[in-house]
Formats: structure tokens, sequence, C-alpha cells
């Protein structure tokens, strides 16, 4: 049987080449030294489309590829992908949710006890000789029995749930939806924050959830609060963020994800108050290796019946 062309957008392992190879003929776009003509002369010939969350479907190539069936996304957020669109011409969207759940949720914990326990400027006091020249580091704070908020109460924010009982917290979440769970519900994003002292966003990215951590937001959690990002970059006013973390609205952060990435504003990158991560929730090699190997699955399931085994909602009427 003939292969069958697969664009490739974006870096993928050596892995996931060696699985793929025996059912594509793999084109690597940021290859091409003249992508618009490449695109011009090939694009018709591409049925399937690899790509990752951070690049999506560029425009250009989504007009390009007329005859696309399938796309399998590396990640879980795909806000880089007009999924509405590629749905209405019949696209299968595929992305990996469900194996890097675990991680993001542990990222959060990590986050959280670093900014609650002030591990880094902690871990420069006992370093630099101060301990001993200056005597103990100051008392920091707990992170048990606390009220935890959770913006987005999907796979990876009952996760982290889970993980928050284990800390005797009280659980609120706001999502779009109420659901059957045992933790107390908002309908906005504000009334979540007012009601607790840790907020950790972890909703989808895109339009619907852009700046949803806002000034009010972050004024509700208050100077005591504790705000985490772990979602999407898009999904805080950054702006708003850093005023509210130099003028004391807020006590403190933990960032995974920034607006634009991987560029972080300065002001962030001086605060004590503040731990930042550069966008690795996920980023250990067994969870990578799962994500990678689910790219795959996505792909030869689609080859052999035409359907993906983790389409997105837009997709799954197809």
């Amino acid at each position: 049987m003939a292969k069958v062309r697969l664009l490739q957008i974006g870096a993928i392992t050596d892995r996931m080449r060696e699985a793929l190879v025996e059912f594509f003929d793999i084109d690597v776009l940021f290859d091409q030294e003249d992508r618009t003509g490449f695109l011009t002369a090939n694009g018709a010939e591409y049925p399937a489309i690899l790509t990752n969350g951070h690049w999506g479907v560029p425009e250009d190539v989504a007009a390009a590829t007329p005859n696309l069936k399938v796309v399998s996304s590396y990640g879980v957020g795909y806000d880089a992908i007009d999924a509405e669109a590629f749905a209405e011409r019949g696209i299968l969207i595929a992305h990996t949710p469900g194996v890097l759940s675990d991680e993001v949720a542990n990222t959060f914990l990590m986050l959280w006890l670093a900014v609650s326990r002030e591990l880094i400027p902690a871990d420069d006091h006992a370093r630099s000789g101060r301990w001993e020249a200056e005597g103990n580091y100051p008392l920091t704070r707990s992170v048990m029995r606390r009220k935890v908020g959770i913006l987005g109460l999907g796979r990876i924010g009952e996760m982290i749930a889970a993980r928050c009982v284990a800390f005797d917290a009280e659980i609120h979440y706001h999502s779009r939806t109420e659901k059957k769970v045992p933790y107390t519900y908002h309908e906005t994003a504000e009334s979540c924050a007012a009601a607790v002292e840790v907020l950790v966003a972890i909703t989808p990215g895109g339009p619907e959830t852009k700046h949803l951590v806002n000034a009010d937001v972050l004024r509700a959690l208050g100077p005591d609060g504790l705000f985490f990002n772990l979602a999407r970059g898009s999904v805080v006013d950054e702006q708003a963020l850093i005023a509210a973390l130099e003028d004391g609205t807020i006590a403190g952060a933990g960032l995974d994800v920034f607006a634009e990435e991987p560029k972080i504003p300065d002001a962030l990158k001086r605060m004590k108050n503040v731990v930042l991560t550069p966008h690795v929730a996920s980023a250990t090699v067994e969870t990578r290796q799962a994500m990678g190997d689910l790219v795959v699955e996505n792909l030869v399931q689609w080859l052999n019946d035409g359907t993906v085994v983790t389409a997105v909602p837009e997709c799954r009427h197809l």
C-alpha cells in the first residue's frame, strides 16, 4: 500500500518518526525555504497534518490543504487550531488529553508549595550565607486547610481538586456548567476568587476565556490570595496581574504559561513572591512519550478506519 503524505508542523521525537514512517511520507513545513511556493505546489496532496498546541494550523496551511482530512496535535490545548472551521469542512482534529493530566496537577502542587513556603528565596538564604550571617529565614505560610478555587474543572481540574483534598482543602470551582461533584460551584470567576485563598486557572485557551482572570478577579482574590496559571497565557490579563502583585492586591503567584511565550515580562522576573516555570507542566520523559504515542495512534487509527482515538469536542460528531 502506498504511503500517505503527512505534513509535519513543529518538531517530533525520534520515537514518533520511527512509528510514523511505516505508514506516512513526512514533509516538514519548517524545512522548506520557500514556504508559500511549497504549499502552493504540494498543499493539495496532504490529507493529514501533525502539529502541536503552540503552532496549531496556520491560516496559510489551512487554505493550501483543500483535501485535508485529519489533524493530530501534540498537546491537550488546541486554541491555535480553528476547530469549528475544520469541523465544518469535515476534518477531524485529535489532541492528547488525559495522558498529561497527572503531571500538570503535580506541577500546580509544586508551584503552590514553592510560593507558599517561599522555596526560592529560602534556598537563596541558605546558599548565600545569610542564614549564618543574619539568622533564621522568616516564617512562611502553610498550604494546609486552605480554600482553593479551580477555574476549569475538566480532567486536570478534577485531579488538582483530588490532590488538594489531601491537604484538607475546601474546594470551589467555576466552569461553564455545574458538575456533579462535592465542591462548591460559582457562576463567575470573580465569585470563585472572592470565596478562596488560592486560585488556579486550568481552563482551555481561546477567545471564550481570554482575560478570564482580570483586575476584578484579582481584587476579589484579595491581599492574602495566591494565583496560579497552568492553562494558557491568554487566560489572564498579564498587565493586571503584574499590577496586582506590585501593589499588594494579591500576595503571590506561580506561573507556567505567559502571554507572549517565551518572552516573560521583566517585572515578573524581578518579583520575589512569584515562581516562574517555562511552560513545563507536562514536561516529563514519561508524559511526553505518552503524548507522542497518542499522536501517532490517532493518525494510524484514522488511516485504518477514518476515526481518531481522542477527537476534540467540536469534531466528535464526525
